[in-house]
């Protein structure tokens, strides 16, 4: 019998995939985890994140259940693929978490984020504030003859479009809710 002549990393002869199955591309993920409502939850999450170098880029919690002691912790992460598998994994096995939903993979949803922005401007800067404000439907919910205080409710990158283009329009302060997710249908 001859020796099959196989190149190292080949499958369409082999049984076994040699490639590695790995991937290094860090992707953006929103995560909705269900967790009793008690003392030291919230540190143990964010415990779990801090002691092995993971970045939140936006955290949200709230009590979702009066009567079950239910809070709800939307967290917007970045990680490779095998990262976020291993942090929805580890959220998992703290005793105080119901359920861990990864909302980027199980379908579309509905991201939403709530954004104060002080903007202190006169004479036309002040009108176009007010313009890109109508554009982007932002209220104003504050007003002095030298400030404005804007909201905005929208996708995160609605409001950081809004941001750029106060910026140089005298934005002096922002204040960011984190974002609010919900899976879309049943």
């Amino acid at each position: 019998m001859s020796p099959l002549k196989i190149k190292k990393g080949a499958t369409s002869h082999s049984a076994y995939n040699l490639r590695p199955t790995f991937s290094d591309v860090v992707e953006r993920h929103t995560l909705a985890v269900l967790v009793e409502n008690e003392p030291g939850v919230l540190a143990r999450v964010i415990g779990l994140f801090s002691g092995r170098g993971y970045n939140i880029d936006s955290l949200t919690v709230a009590e979702v259940d009066h009567t079950g002691h239910l809070s709800r912790i939307t967290i917007v992460t970045s990680g490779t693929p095998q990262v976020i598998e291993q942090i929805k994994a580890q959220l998992g096995r703290i005793v105080t978490v119901h359920e861990v939903h990864d909302l980027t993979v199980e379908g579309a949803s509905v991201e939403r984020e709530l954004a104060m922005f002080k903007v202190v401007n006169t004479g036309d800067k002040r009108v176009e504030a007010l313009r890109l404000a109508d554009i982007f439907r932002a209220r104003v919910v504050d007003s002095t003859l030298e400030s404005f205080i804007f909201e905005i409710t929208g996708a995160p990158d609605k409001i950081d479009a809004f941001a750029e283009l106060m910026r140089p329009l005298g934005l002096t302060d922002v204040a960011r809710t984190g974002v609010a997710a919900l899976s879309r249908g049943d």
